[in-house]
C-alpha cells in the first residue's frame, strides 16, 4: 500500500497507533490538533509532526483532517460514539469517502486496502475512539495499520 501521508488529530489511542505506524515505515505523517496541542494526557508529544489549530476544540480539528484528506479510515471497538461518531458525520456532511472498521471481528486490512486503491488515496486520515474509552484500541489500531502499510 503506498500512501504519501498518513494524517490524525494525535488524540490517545486510534490517533496516535496510525501515527506512530506511519512513522516505524517511514510514511509521512502529520495532521491537524487543537490548539495548545491538547489531548486527554496533556500535551500531545512533540514527535507527531501535527500542526495546531487556533482554535482548542476538538470539533474542528476532526472537521479539519476529514477535509483535508482524500479518505477517512475509521478504527472502531465497539458502538460508534463522541468524536469517532462525529468523524463519520462529518465525512457525510462533506461528502469525503470514508470507511470504518470494526477492529473486534479481526484486523485483516484487505478490504480497507482494496477500498483505497480503488479510490487512489493518497492523504489517509485515520480516526477513531481515544484509548480511555475503548482500553487496548491503540494496540489493536497498530497492528492493524502496521498490516495495512505492508499490503501489495
Amino acid at each position: 500500500m503506498k500512501l504519501e501521508k498518513i494524517m490524525s488529530g494525535g488524540q490517545t489511542g486510534v490517533d496516535r497507533a496510525a501515527l506512530d505506524a506511519a512513522l516505524a515505515h517511514g510514511v509521512p505523517a502529520g495532521g491537524w490538533c487543537p490548539a495548545g496541542r491538547r489531548a486527554e494526557d496533556g500535551i500531545i508529544p512533540e514527535r507527531y509532526p501535527l500542526e495546531e489549530l487556533a482554535s482548542p476544540d476538538y470539533a474542528a480539528r476532526t472537521e479539519r483532517n476529514v477535509v483535508d484528506a482524500d479518505a477517512t479510515l475509521v478504527l472502531n471497538l465497539g458502538e460508534l460514539a463522541d468524536g469517532t461518531e462525529l468523524t463519520v458525520r462529518l465525512a457525510k456532511k462533506h461528502r469525503r469517502p470514508h470507511l470504518v472498521v470494526q477492529l473486534e471481528f479481526g484486523d485483516d486490512p484487505c478490504v480497507a486496502a482494496s477500498w483505497l486503491r480503488g479510490l487512489n488515496v493518497r492523504v489517509l486520515n485515520v480516526a477513531g475512539p481515544r484509548e480511555s474509552k475503548r482500553p487496548g484500541v491503540y494496540a489493536r489500531a497498530f497492528r492493524y495499520m502496521e498490516r495495512l502499510m505492508t499490503e501489495p
